[in-house]
């Protein structure tokens, strides 16, 4: 079965959190960062992965991600301080190459 995520994403003040799923993880990252899709996260410079979640099945990383969303900022905030309380950059270091 393949592993599926939830993350979040900031702009580097942190301002604004932008919540997402994948079964890919390094790749929808890399996507993010280099501003492939013209979306959310391309307009409000979200680039920045200060949290992720672990899943073997996509319908629990789904259901995760629907239950994060429908919480307010500082539930979302607590989610993020309580693994990265500095909210640290935790793609900072990864290697985006594809075949």
């Amino acid at each position: 079965m393949q592993k599926s995520y939830v993350y979040f994403l900031t702009n580097k003040n942190n301002t604004v959190i932008y919540i997402g799923v994948t079964s890919n993880l390094l790749k929808r990252v890399y996507e993010h960062k280099t501003k492939i899709r013209k979306g959310f996260t391309y307009r409000y410079n979200c680039n920045k992965l200060v949290y992720y979640e672990e899943f073997s099945d996509i319908n629990q990383a789904i259901s995760r991600e629907k239950q994060l969303k429908a919480g307010n900022r500082k539930r979302k905030e607590d989610v993020i301080n309580k693994q990265n309380p500095n909210w640290d950059d935790l793609s900072e270091g990864w290697l985006f190459y594809f075949d």
